[in-house]
């Protein structure tokens, strides 16, 4: 790509993931190769978006496995977990294969040390130039904001958690 950029979707709504999904679909739609990696999130259960995305040539999709409510309080197994999928991913990343790369929920690891800012900056100042970088999660911290070229905020003003509502299949996962 020959103008690739770096886009943060971060905020307390709902939708960063959702969003950079649907843009791992558009990608695909015009022959990108896309690398998407999912950090915090255990494998994906029966029925959700992964099943469909696996199913898609173009699209190499790497997840961490450890994270979600269960892990909380795990913070030095989340932090193994995460660098060493962040080792794993890296030469992917640098060796120019990929167009669209998605790091999915890569500001939380950021924002929760379970990678050390250093090394997150460090892949965005040496990102290969035709690589297209999307971050997603909250808290980005401003030294990731200061590099992005694309920044998009998602507001909760008002969410069906509180009143209750649960979770839904198709809908929140």
């Amino acid at each position: 790509m020959e103008q690739a950029i770096i886009q943060i979707y971060t905020g307390p709504g709902k939708g960063k993931t959702t969003a950079a999904t649907g843009l791992c679909i558009r990608a695909l739609g015009q022959g990108f190769k896309v690398l998407l990696v999912r950090f915090l999130k255990p494998y994906a259960p029966p029925g959700n978006e992964l099943q469909i995305l696996e199913k898609l040539k173009g699209i190499d999709i790497v997840t961490a496995g450890l994270g979600g409510i269960e892990a909380r309080n795990r913070s030095e197994e989340l932090r193994e977990n995460v660098t060493a999928t962040f080792d794993q991913v890296l030469p992917m990343i640098y060796g120019g294969y990929y167009d669209l790369v998605v790091l999915d929920e890569f500001n939380v690891v950021l924002d929760k040390g379970y990678l050390s800012l250093e090394r997150g900056l460090q892949l965005l100042d040496e990102r290969p130039a035709g690589v297209e970088l999307v971050l997603t999660g909250r808290n980005a911290p401003a030294e990731v904001l200061q590099r992005a070229d694309l920044i998009t905020v998602m507001e909760a003003r008002r969410h069906p958690y509180e009143t209750g509502l649960a979770a839904r299949p198709g809908i929140e996962f």
